[in-house]
Formats: structure tokens, sequence, C-alpha cells
């Protein structure tokens, strides 16, 4: 059987950090503060990112640092000054996709592995060839490639050359990610790190004589959303990707929660490893990844362009509805007295049904028996979001578990 694929897992902060790597992640990737392309996310300061660095090497996680904005000349003082300070904290490796940045990176930080963003749009081997001649380790390929292109990448590059791949989440209309719609829009350029995700919204074909008249282009009751892709989910193709020789198994989403870190580490965890132990346990289990994969906020699902050009219809999506099968309600900081102490996140009460979601695909039903609030003291319900709180449960959670409940009918 080949090699285990590497399992990578984004983060947005430094709570999203620490349940990738509690959760089964093998490395992470994470922004600064600056030259990311999610400047929406909360991202990390230096002394957070120096932290989490020094917390993920203590468990053995690799941690992968994104600097992959399309930089203007304005922006190359400031990029030196962060290669500088990376260079300090010793990440694994720094995301990048401006060869500019990328030759910047390679003299300032010359310890640092430099892996190739997808926005690079690297859809050939002869692409990975390059990139490898300049030093680069890793190369992350373009989403519009399928396993059989991937295959004949990784067939013609050395083999220590990696190579890593989208597995899971969001979608972009754009080719390789590289949108122009946001700053057309609204002036907030994508390229860096600023998008309005313009591809989420309603649209309808006007004709230029008849002002006021909309057409609509395929329509259901919430609207017209021609843009808008499903999300990527390859759980139940462990073994094709496995066998297009790809190294890394990446999950978009540093705009996520932790709920959906968890969830989705986790969920590819037990997948990737069960596949290897033996793959007829991995097909018996296909349909208990399939359970728990959907037990965070998520579009309808897709496998993108992995099998292919997508058919008609099994790619775009006709609204922008989630689906949200659970509820975040926070994750267990400390447990003192038989009390969990959490920062609530979404609205609960007293004598709710809840799923406490630990490491290794265990989750335990547990009731709220009581709620008290360190400045309103014995409460019915927890209704504030990010306020401290004090939660007894039937069955007494751990440190890092995640708490979870079903939406109500």
């Amino acid at each position: 059987m080949d090699k285990k694929p590497e399992l990578l897992i984004p983060a947005k902060g430094p709570e999203e950090f620490n349940t990738a790597v509690n959760f089964g992640a093998d490395a992470v990737y994470a922004g600064g503060e600056t030259m990311s392309l999610r400047a929406g996310a909360r991202n990390f300061s230096d002394e957070e990112l120096a932290g989490s660095v020094a917390y993920a090497h203590e468990n053995g996680v690799r941690v992968y640092v994104t600097a992959n904005i399309f930089a203007h000349n304005g922006d190359l003082k400031e990029a030196e000054d962060y290669f500088r300070r990376l260079r300090e904290i010793r990440p694994d490796a720094i995301l990048i996709a401006d060869p500019g940045l990328f030759s910047l990176a390679r003299e300032l930080c010359p310890e640092i592995d430099l892996h190739i963003s997808t926005q690079a749009n690297n859809t050939n081997f002869r692409t990975v060839r390059f990139w490898m001649d300049q030093g680069a380790k890793r190369v992350v390929t373009a989403r519009e490639l399928s396993l059989t292109e991937i295959r004949e990448i990784r067939d013609n590059i050395p083999e220590e050359m990696e190579l890593e791949s989208f597995v899971h989440g969001a979608m972009c209309i754009s080719y390789s990610g590289r949108c122009l719609l946001s700053n057309y829009f609204t002036g907030r350029d994508a390229n860096h790190g600023e998008c309005t995700h313009p591809c989420r919204w309603q649209y309808a074909v006007a004709e230029m004589t008849r002002p006021g008249q909309y057409l609509p282009i395929e329509e259901n009751d919430r609207g017209t959303y021609i843009f808008n892709s499903r999300d990527l989910c390859m759980v139940d193709h462990i073994p094709d990707l496995v066998n297009a020789g790809i190294d890394s198994l990446k999950v978009e989403g540093r705009m996520k929660t932790a709920l959906y870190v968890a969830v989705t580490a986790r969920t590819y965890r037990k997948a990737i490893d069960d596949y290897f132990e033996s793959p007829e346990k991995y097909e018996k289990n296909l349909p208990l990844y399939r359970e728990e994969i959907k037990k965070c906020t998520t579009r309808d699902f897709c496998t993108g362009f992995y099998y292919g050009k997508p058919d008609e219809g099994s790619q775009i999506y006709g609204n922008n509805t989630y689906t949200q099968e659970y509820i975040y309600l926070g994750q267990v900081e400390d447990v003192k007295e038989g009390r969990a102490l959490m920062h609530q996140k979404n609205k609960f009460v007293k004598g709710d049904r809840v799923e406490i979601m630990k490491k290794g695909f265990v989750n335990t039903d547990a009731e709220v028996v009581s709620i008290y609030s360190p400045e309103r003291g014995e409460v019915e319900s927890a209704p504030h979001p990010k306020e401290e709180i004090e939660v007894r449960f039937s069955v007494l959670p751990e440190k890092g578990d995640l708490i979870r409940k079903r939406p109500e009918v």
C-alpha cells in the first residue's frame, strides 16, 4: 500500500488551532496578521503564533503559515519584516503564491520549507518541477485537476517533491481561487485576502431595453445563485486520493468554527487510519463517516473536478442554504468541582439534551443539569454569546471536549 498521507487542517485562531491538534491533525495551517488570503479570519498575532507552533511541536504536529497574497510594491517591506519574524517563530513551512514573495522568503528564511499555494495555478508536472528547481518542498495542486491528472504529475516528478490537494470544504467559482468579482463589486481585493464572497450573492439576467425587469436563470423560493458552488467532500474516496499519490490531504476552512475543525479533523483522521488498517474496515465504516461529517454547518457536497469535469448540476448549487445538523455550544476549557467551564457560543437552556464530542471518535449523550454565571448566578439559560459560564452535565466532560446539540425542530 502507498504511504499514509498527511491530514492538514485549518485554524483561524488559537482555539481552532488547539482543536485541530487535539482532534487528529498531522499538520495545521494558519495565517498571521499580514500576508494571508483570509484577512477576514481572526488570524494570529506573532505571540499567539509562536505559542501555537510550540504547542503543535510538543504534540508532534507540523505548522504551515500562509503568506499567499499577490503582493504589490507597497507590500514588500511589510513582507520582509514578516519573514524575519517567522524565521524566529520557526513554523515548518510557509505557503506562498507570489514569485516575488517566494524569492524573499527563500532569502530571509532559508531554514524553513516553502510550499506553493493553489493560487499559483499548479496544473502540470513541468510547473511542479519548476517550483522544485526554485527550492520549493511542496506544491498545492489546482482544484481543477482530476485524480488522473494528479497521478500523472506524481509519476513525472521526483519522489521527494510533495503534492498537497484540497479534499474538503468550500469551492471557489474562480479558477484556482483567483477571483476578481469582489474587487469589482466592492473594492475589496480577494487576492489580498479581503474577499466579500460575491459568488454567494443572488443574481438575475436583465435586458437593457427593459430596465427593472429581471429574468430568472434558475430559481427556487430563495432566489438565483448562478456562481454558488457546493462544498467539496472526499471522505468517501480516500483510496482514490491515496492511489493518486497525494502526500497531504487538505481541508479548507480558515474562517470556520472549532466545531467544523473538530468534525473534519476527527472524521478524516478515522477514515484515513481505518483504510490503512484495513480497506475492508474503511468500506464498512463509510456510512459512519458520511453521518459524522455533516454534523457541522455545510452546503450540499460534491467531488469537484476529481473525477473529470463536473456533470451539469453536480457542482453549481441552486441556493445558498447551509445545512446545520448540530449547533456548536462551546468547548470545555476546564473542569472544576463537577462543572465544565466554557465560553458559550450559541444559546442553550437547562434540561437540553446535548452531545459531548470527544477525541477518538467518541460521542456521549448528556443533559444540561445546571448553568452558573459568575455575574448572574444560577440561571435557566445561556443566551449571551461568549459569556463565561459553568455547566453541570449529567455526564462529566473532559477539558478539550466540544459540546453540541441538534437544532430544535
